[in-house]
């Protein structure tokens, strides 16, 4: 397989991984590996080409986020050129059928977009890779100006089809990217497609400043900095991205590469450490362990750490070599060159090691044993300069399912409790789809969940549905009373300057629970507008 797949031993988490999708979806369903190609321009309007990956770009990050595992660009491509294939190569049925092959596609997503008039037509298919069957084609048309609309709106109808039982409102897929803007939108597409590293810079640049909130911009710029060998600013430009953004594990590897080559080796070190805690991949691992390296740490347990990951890299058993050897072990230092060896015989440098291990003369002793030694002969341990992510999702995503039957044997009342917990962590992060996701499914746990329709109210209120939000919210305060019904009322009521029914709301609130911050800050706010809360 071209994807990597592991779990790495004897690394913890530092956080329970989400519980991707509802229990009363297939987990065969979701676990199908899903390629999104990018739609075909049928408009003869060569300046709409870039609606074909942004087609591909919304389907990626729609469908990742409800569950489903899919490749990402960078594998694409990928793909193309292991085949010979150009880039922009637009692929026929046979060629779709052996991209999909050489990334071990299960399904494949194709469509291709027309206008007629001012109306932009977008139409997409899934195509079954093993049973190499077509479906039938899904549909939707509107002005220019509510692409994003369209390609989202058809994102939610195809996770319907991949699969019926989700729940999720289309709603919440339509509110996911609010409020980024299309111009900013475009610009953020035309500069990850861009061939020139400067015209990749221009449109980047002006999509965050555009929708300064919209990360994914902004981990296009920074990678499009680093690339450029402009390090300093990439760093820079990764750090705009919040902790629990779903793109900060990828941003803090890349930061932390930028800090390493401006020999920033503390904030390196700190960087995959973050991403190390999150995301134990052995190249993640590896790279702190470099950076502790330099820093004149003995990172020897870290090396380990990586070589036992991934064995077959000859670059792991060569670092831990280097760190065995920093502290004497000349046995432990020959056994890991040799396999390093024996994994790339042609290593020049590796073979130049294992010489001078093997030879007694030029072993200097240790004279403070238990530490590292000081030798400036000794070859420098080597970065890893990419990660694969996609083979990391691969392996949470059976993670999830161990948590799944976990679940599974569960109460319905713990059930939904654990998934509550989960939609709110999405929530606070502002991860309206994957809250959902998480509140869909504590309400199949247990339909009399309070706190799960409150979630609901909270998702619907994110997404600008206030009358099905108000719903929620008064179904959950008729099952049990709860603040965070409450609260949802009581901030509709004081949109639409309904002041008095606002302060009871939030009165109820504050008899629940008087110590609640969200609860006394809109009791400040009523008051300031002149409406006491009593």
């Amino acid at each position: 397989m071209f994807l990597f797949f592991a779990l790495v031993p004897g690394i913890a988490f530092a956080q329970s991984p989400p519980l991707s999708q509802s229990l009363s979806t297939d987990p065969q369903a979701h676990g199908h590996l899903l390629l999104v190609l990018p739609f075909e321009n049928r408009t003869t309007q060569p300046n709409l080409d870039w609606i074909g990956e942004a087609a591909a770009d919304i389907f990626n990050r729609r469908l990742e986020s409800a569950g489903f595992l899919t490749i990402s660009r960078g594998d694409r491509l990928y793909a193309l050129d292991r085949l010979g294939l150009p880039l922009n190569f637009q692929p026929s049925r046979a060629s779709t059928i052996r991209i999909a092959q050489t990334l071990d596609a299960d399904d494949v997503i194709i469509g291709f977009y027309k206008m007629d008039g001012d109306r932009l037509t977008v139409s997409a298919q899934l195509l079954d890779i093993n049973a190499l069957k077509l479906s039938p084609a899904i549909e939707q048309q509107s002005d220019l100006k509510s692409l994003l609309d369209i390609l989202n709106g058809l994102a939610w109808r195809m996770a319907r089809q991949l699969d019926p039982t989700y729940s999720v409102a289309e709603q919440t897929f339509l509110a996911a990217d609010a409020p980024v803007r299309v111009d900013a939108f475009e610009n953020y597409i035309r500069g990850s497609i861009a061939e020139a590293p400067g015209d990749r810079v221009v449109h980047l640049k002006e999509a965050v400043r555009l929708s300064p909130a919209f990360t994914p911009a902004w981990l296009a710029l920074g990678k499009a900095y680093f690339v450029n060998q402009e390090y300093d600013l990439a760093a820079a430009t990764f750090g705009h991205l919040p902790k629990d953004d779903s793109n900060a594990l990828q941003a803090d590897f890349y930061r932390g590469l930028a800090y390493f080559y401006t020999a920033n080796y503390l904030k390196a070190e700190d960087a995959f450490a973050f991403v190390s805690l999150r995301l134990p991949l052995p190249e993640v691992v590896n790279n702190q362990a470099v950076a502790a390296s330099r820093r004149g740490h003995d990172a020897g347990a870290l090396f380990q750490q990586a070589a036992v990951a991934d064995p077959k890299d000859a670059d792991y058993h060569f670092n831990l070599a280097v760190a065995l050897r920093r502290r004497n072990d000349i046995p432990g230092a020959i056994r890991e060159i040799d396999q390093a060896l024996k994994i790339h015989p042609q290593d020049s440098e590796a073979q130049a090691f294992a010489n001078a291990l093997k030879n007694p003369a030029s072993i200097k002793p240790n004279p403070d044993p238990g530490k590292a030694i000081p030798d400036d002969t000794l070859p420098l341990e080597r970065i890893k300069r990419s990660y694969n992510e996609t083979g990391f999702r691969q392996a949470a995503f059976e993670m999830e399912q161990v948590e799944w039957m976990r679940l599974a044997s569960l109460p319905p009342d713990q059930r939904a409790a654990t998934l509550v917990k989960e939609g709110d962590q999405f929530l606070n992060r502002g991860l309206i789809l994957e809250a959902e996701r998480q509140f869909q499914s504590a309400l199949q746990a247990s339909p009399t969940s309070a706190l799960a329709h409150a979630g609901l109210a909270e998702v619907r209120e994110h997404s600008g549905d206030s009358d099905a939000a108000r719903q929620e919210a008064q179904k959950s305060l008729s099952l049990t009373p709860n603040v965070p019904a409450h609260l949802v009322l009581a901030r509709i009521d004081l949109q639409s300057n309904q002041l008095s029914t606002a302060a009871t709301e939030v009165s109820q609130a504050l008899k629940l629970d008087p110590a609640n911050a969200n609860a006394r800050g809109m009791k400040q706010a009523l008051e300031s507008r002149g409406q006491q809360v009593p």
